[in-house]
């Protein structure tokens, strides 16, 4: 019998079809190569689905960074952040210098701690445990969000302790949910070229399904523009899209673009200089169409963007905008123009002449102040 062939769909018809249902993998492929008025297009279909799904809200954190040490046996090739231990700059804060820090962000308005450091020979799971004991000894109702899964993997190993182990002692010690930072692009061919030191896919994947069982809720992140192709962000944003039908313990997705002045893979000729504008876009725009409803909140990083691209990418899908922050190191180090705090009041500035409502969020999302 004579069979009709498949025909493949349109780009107008994917994005007809976006606007009710996400994406599959191989639509999200096609979207992420438009040009052209598809592209306008999709940008347009992303804000749409971004408008019925959250609103016309854009929140924000009154938060706190804290880099412990930049002191790393890792050897990350887009990382200019860490030092070997006696080298000039190497740093370890010790936990009173932590917790003071930490005390002096809550006295300020922060609601949240970020604390994440280098993977330090001294260092273990334990340590970990000590810092967060010291700092809701001090600071009982701040929230602590802290510990990348490369972090908690070294910890772990460090201390003998099973991931369950580490990641149930470490909530009980006072932690509220961890960065998802550490996953850079889920391809283990990637990985090779960029980080490859650091955990696999696999490994990546085990202790952010191990935290989420734990009930520890964590981000979801991508450090993209480096050696990955489009076709490898779509992959990731795959793995992240199966991960949140598992458990639901991812809270937002934080595309990273990549810093590369002062990237050592970027010096030695082997990583692109970052990302052009469009490729931004469309990636915020594929990822608010691939998670639709599962993952609600995609932040955009004003660190890496600066302010004036940041408040455009919220036009593509976004609808968070982060931390105030302080201290931020490890995106300046590698080159970042932006890192340092900025107070409450430039955000909204930003969402407002946007013609958004600006509202004031916790880590987790459940209590989000209009402003």
């Amino acid at each position: 019998m004579y069979k009709t062939p498949d025909i493949e769909p349109t780009i107008e018809e994917i994005l007809n079809k976006s606007l009710k249902e996400v994406i599959s993998y191989k639509e999200a492929t096609e979207l992420i190569k438009t040009k052209g008025t598809e592209y306008q297009a999709l940008i347009q279909a992303a804000d749409l689905r971004r408008q019925e799904l959250v609103g016309d809200e854009v929140t924000y954190i009154q938060n706190w960074n804290i880099n412990y040490t930049n002191i790393c046996t890792g050897m990350c090739g887009f990382c200019a952040f860490r030092k070997n231990p006696g080298q000039e700059g190497a740093y370890f804060l010790d936990v009173d210098e932590i917790v003071r820090r930490a005390k002096t962000a809550w006295d300020d308005g922060a609601m949240e701690v970020c604390i994440q450091g280098g993977l330090h020979p001294d260092v273990d799971a334990h340590f970990y445990e000590k810092i967060l004991r010291a700092v809701k000894e001090e600071i009982p109702d701040i929230h602590i969000h802290a510990f990348s899964p490369m972090e908690i993997y070294y910890g772990a190993t460090q201390s003998g302790l099973t991931l369950k182990e580490t990641l149930k002692m470490l909530k009980d010690a006072g932690l509220g949910s961890m960065p998802g930072t550490a996953a850079e692009i889920l391809n283990d061919e990637v990985r090779k070229i960029i980080c490859p030191g650091k955990l696999t896919t696999a490994e990546w994947i085990e202790v952010i399904e191990t935290a989420h069982q734990t009930g520890l809720p964590t981000t979801c992140t991508m450090m993209y523009g480096h050696v990955e192709s489009p076709e490898h962000r779509v992959e990731h944003l795959e793995i992240l899209r199966k991960i949140q039908k598992k458990t639901g313990g991812f809270t937002e997705f934080v595309p990273l673009t990549f810093m590369h002045p002062n990237a050592p893979i970027y010096q030695e000729g082997i990583a692109r200089p970052g990302t052009t504008g469009t490729e931004d876009l469309k990636l915020y725009a594929v990822a608010r169409l691939m998670f639709g409803d599962l993952l609600k909140n995609i932040q955009v990083s004003w660190v890496k963007l600066g302010f004036k691209f940041a408040q455009v990418c919220l036009t593509a899908g976004c609808n968070d905008m982060g931390g105030t922050l302080g201290e931020e190191n490890i995106s300046r180090s590698a080159g970042a123009q932006h890192g340092v705090y900025t107070p409450p009041e430039h955000l909204q500035h930003i969402i407002q002449d946007l013609g958004r409502i600006p509202a004031e969020r916790d880590t987790l999302y459940k209590s989000i102040r209009l402003l």
